[in-house]
């Protein structure tokens, strides 16, 4: 069995590990919901490599709206910060996102899994190191935890075989903080009805919706780096709880 190590969220390549349950929820009881009354995001003096940050969560919790914000926000504490989404951001994340949204296009599960993968590849090889490298920040909406939650939880997939595949093949560079905005399942509904519009995703129903609300926890009680933020309120509101847990996290 392969000694046990402590893993960010965004977990470094190596070799595959099937070390169980034990190891990966070994940093269960550290996750912490953020709180209100946010400071000013700063920078630490002689800071030389950007930090990647990723805002993640269920459709209709606003990532889009509160990555917007947390790029205004950090843009003054050095270069121009990257905003990115997922999957895209890249020729062949767009190409791939196409496919992956577009419910007339038959999928597995399995299949979806590799694609969102190839897509992050993509996008952390041309964009996120050689941001990251130059001192820039990155804010990205959707990571490791919308495949967790989606494909093993939602899907039914082997979530052990998932997380192995998602750190021996996208592990690196790895975010610095995750933020994921909790939502309950009735405002989700909520939001995602006045919103309109259905994906391959959404399409499939609120119980499958539901199980992945509980996916996103369920990474959260496993993963380090991982900081559970409730997107009630308004805009500004979430912001605020963002920015207390970033400027935490940057001190």
């Amino acid at each position: 069995m392969a000694r046990p190590r402590t893993r960010g969220t965004g977990p470094r390549a190596g070799g595959s590990r099937r070390d169980g349950a034990s190891a990966r929820t070994r940093s269960h009881g550290r996750v912490r919901t953020a709180g209100e009354g946010a400071p000013a995001v700063s920078s630490p003096p002689d800071r030389a490599r950007g930090r990647f940050f990723v805002l993640d969560g269920v459709d209709g919790c606003g990532k889009s709206t509160q990555a917007e914000l947390l790029v205004r926000a950090l843009a003054g504490s050095g270069p121009d910060p990257l905003h990115l989404r997922e999957p895209g951001s890249t020729a062949i994340g767009e190409a791939l996102r196409a496919i992956l949204l577009d419910s007339a296009t038959p999928l597995s599960a399995t299949t979806e899994l590799l694609l969102f993968a190839a897509a992050r590849r993509a996008m952390l090889d041309e964009l996120v190191e050689p941001a990251l490298r130059e001192g820039r920040d990155v804010v990205c909406e959707r990571f490791h935890p919308s495949t967790f939650a989606y494909q093993a939880v939602g899907a039914g997939l082997d979530p052990d075989a998932v997380m192995d595949l998602l750190e021996v093949w996208v592990g690196t560079p790895a975010p610095d903080l995750v933020l994921l905005l909790d939502l309950d399942d009735a405002e989700a509904r909520r939001r995602r009805s006045a919103r309109g519009g259905t994906d391959r995703f959404e399409g499939r129903g609120d119980a499958f919706l539901e199980r992945v609300a509980e996916g996103y926890r369920e990474f959260a009680r496993r993963e380090e780096r991982v900081r559970i933020v409730d997107a009630k309120g308004t805009p500004d509101e979430v912001a605020a709880r963002i920015l207390g847990e970033v400027s935490s996290h940057v001190r």
